[in-house]
């Protein structure tokens, strides 16, 4: 999964501080917005638009055409509203910790945003005025388990049969942590009377007993052709008969199920088990990140996740076959089309975190209807998205072999060449990074005593150095791909963890509870082994690899030559005061989330740790523009522009993460308004 880290809490005093910077912040960009740079010009003569899905078409491309921003006039950005849901964890046991991941729609003239307490808030998109509100009244609000609540979005959908101004002719979609798909009137967040039970389709039935954490939706569905396709977060490093991965499909106007995809090899038989409930296999690969789909081809692609559990496959049978892959289903039926894997019996949770993306250029593939995935590992995939089959060539090298003697490894493991991986694949002790001697050494030690040759180094019960980290590399922000430039761009981040696989006599006298991030333990399980993993940092908590641990990356899709690589993000917020005063190098932090751009050859991303939103030159990786958010925002952005008259807009949600700030704070930029006098 994206994130598997025990969590803590934060307190009381902690939540009251940050409610505190959250005012300041905000008084300071109401005076900010009250006094316009006289230099900006703000014009009103290019293209208006909405951003109607997660990554503003089906096919995640989060490009748009809009341009009223662009390198001149960017610097005069200013805070135009927030909007504060409420839904956080703040230490007073309301709920267990949330994380803000959201990337809101607008469309029917209205800005949908989902929380990490899965209610749904409509919004004006010009003043982010409160239009109406949905309350699920989450079940289980002080579930175990170790994610964070999250809500990565909603979807829209219009009813083509419905009459005009019928009740529920327009309709928003979403998953819940309870396990529940709503379908909600678009126009005034009411629960859909005749779709499911009132509004509502129970998304366990037939996945078995499970507690709620171990298996819920946390990203949007896919809407296409009248089907409402979701699939699932899995817990799957828990146990080797974890809940299965299926993705289904609703019909959109009854929430009948349509069709249902066990990711089960061909000729499997699922074997289901009445007693429990259970339908679908289980410790099947799971679908937990962004699925998109092409309407025109009657196509959705999937991003697969590993079988349970992770880090073992000695007992699979056979269910690595579709797992750590993009597998395209039609729309119409669930049938497979293709599928294309990019880690055979994947044991590091490499996961396919991230979203499909769709695109086409006439010198990328020969022209073809491409398709671009990146994975945890740095590699970026170019694909036919008709057929599954290469754009550029995938070598299939030897990888190193050993582990413990259950295991079941493969000899090699595709690589693509076109681009080249992103990810630095070489960590040696010479590698090791410190701010002293002191930690360097300490890093160096750590690096020597553990074994390392490569991404693909097999767990083992000694120890072994796995980089990139189990939330990447890349990850579910996705990648930017603007087609006239031919520039793909794509957020990392660069860290390693030390695996150690525990025999099963000795895992069970330890407890989980006993480990504090970043040291994790997993009991895995009906496998011989438990995993204990850890952070490969120094005593001072900083990553033992060399910076940056946080970098955006152009890339030259046509070439596949990288066109520019910088830090993201400083140490500011991560490190203590004075040491990110000292450093304030570009050494970069840990990130989540992705970017956009548009056609002025702009990029903005927040997904750092320091709290900054920036814009970036697309073309040559300049910082051009930042701003403190009151949270980091490790979400992805989003803009549009509704009218000619008006202004254009750049919304990100401010929220953090867990492991930093929690918080609940959308925020929208954009121009002065010559016109209010802004």
């Amino acid at each position: 999964m994206s994130s598997r880290r025990p969590l803590r809490p934060v307190s009381s005093r902690r939540s009251i501080i940050l409610s505190l910077r959250v005012l300041v912040v905000l008084f300071l960009a109401a005076f900010a917005v009250g006094c316009p740079d006289p230099d900006v010009e703000i014009r009103y003569d290019g293209p208006t638009g909405d951003w109607p899905v997660w990554g503003r078409t089906s096919g995640a491309i989060h490009h748009s055409p809009l341009t009223q921003i662009d390198r001149e006039n960017v610097k005069g950005l200013k805070v135009a509203w927030t909007h504060e849901s409420g839904d956080y964890y703040d230490g007073s046991g309301y709920s267990k910790v949330t994380s803000l991941q959201v990337t809101p729609l607008v469309v029917n003239q209205k800005l949908y945003y989902c929380t990490p307490f899965m209610r749904v808030f409509a919004l004006d998109p010009e003043t982010g005025e409160e239009l109406w509100k949905f309350d699920p009244k989450l079940k289980d609000r002080f579930g175990e388990g170790p994610y964070p609540l999250i809500c990565r979005g909603v979807s829209y959908w219009e009813d083509g049969q419905a009459a005009p101004g019928a009740a529920c002719a327009k309709r928003i979609f979403y998953g819940t942590a309870d396990s529940d798909l709503w379908a909600l009137d678009a126009d005034t967040g009411k629960p859909c009377e005749g779709f499911g039970e009132s509004g509502r389709v129970e998304l366990r039935e037939g996945i078995g007993e499970a507690p709620p954490w171990e298996y819920h939706p946390t990203s949007p569905p896919q809407v296409i052709r009248d089907k409402v396709i979701i699939g699932a977060l899995i817990a799957d490093n828990v146990r080797v008969d974890a809940p299965g991965g299926v993705v289904r499909a609703f019909d959109a106007r009854t929430g009948a199920l349509a069709w249902a995809w066990d990711p089960v090899p061909p000729g499997y038989d699922p074997k289901p088990d009445p007693a429990t409930g259970r339908h679908y296999a289980s410790g099947t690969p799971n679908i937990w990140s962004i699925i998109t789909g092409d309407p025109e081809r009657g196509l959705v692609y999937v991003p697969t996740g590993n079988p349970s559990p992770d880090l073992f496959a000695g007992m699979r049978n056979g269910l690595d076959y579709y797992g750590s892959s993009t597998v395209a289903l039609e729309a119409e039926t669930g049938k497979v089309v293709w599928h294309r894997q990019y880690v055979h019996n994947d044991i590091w949770d490499y996961d396919t975190p991230s979203p499909p993306t769709l695109f086409q250029m006439p010198n990328v593939g020969g022209g073809a209807p491409a398709l671009l995935q990146t994975t945890k590992m740095g590699h970026i995939f170019l694909l036919n998205r008709e057929t599954g089959e290469p754009l550029y060539p995938i070598e299939e090298r030897p990888v190193p072999q050993g582990g413990v003697p259950e295991e079941h490894l493969s000899p090699t493991q595709p690589f693509p060449t076109h681009p080249k991986p992103l990810h630095p694949l070489d960590l040696s002790p010479d590698d090791a990074f410190g701010f002293t001697f002191l930690d360097r050494n300490h890093c160096r030690k750590l690096i020597e005593a553990n074994r390392y040759e490569g991404i693909f180094t097999p767990p083992d019960t000694k120890g072994t150095i796995q980089t990139p980290h189990t939330s990447g590399g890349m990850n579910w922000g996705g990648v930017t791909i603007d087609e006239k430039r031919g520039i793909m761009v794509v957020v990392q981040t660069h860290a390693a963890v030390i695996n150690k696989l525990i025999p099963r006599a000795e895992a069970d006298k330890l407890n989980e509870k006993d480990f504090v991030f970043p040291n994790e333990f997993y009991e895995m399980k009906g496998a011989p082994y438990a995993v204990h993993r850890q952070l490969l940092a120094s005593q001072f908590g900083a990553p033992c690899n060399p910076p940056p641990w946080g970098s955006i990356t152009a890339v030259d899709l046509v070439s596949g030559d990288v066109r520019w690589k910088r830090g993201l993000g400083t140490l500011r917020d991560v490190a203590p005061f004075p040491v990110w005063l000292i450093f304030r190098g570009d050494y970069g932090s840990p990130s989540f989330g992705g970017g956009l751009s548009t056609d002025t050859g702009l990029y903005f991303v927040g997904a750092s740790m320091d709290k900054y939103f920036r814009a970036i030159d697309l073309e040559t990786g300049e910082e051009l523009w930042k701003d403190r958010l009151p949270f980091a925002g490790n979400a992805t952005p989003m803009t549009y522009r509704l009218d000619e008259s008006g202004r254009q807009f750049v919304v990100i949600a401010a929220g953090a993460n867990p492991i930093s700030e929690m918080g609940d704070v959308l925020v929208a930029y954009a121009l002065p308004d010559e016109k209010k006098g802004d």
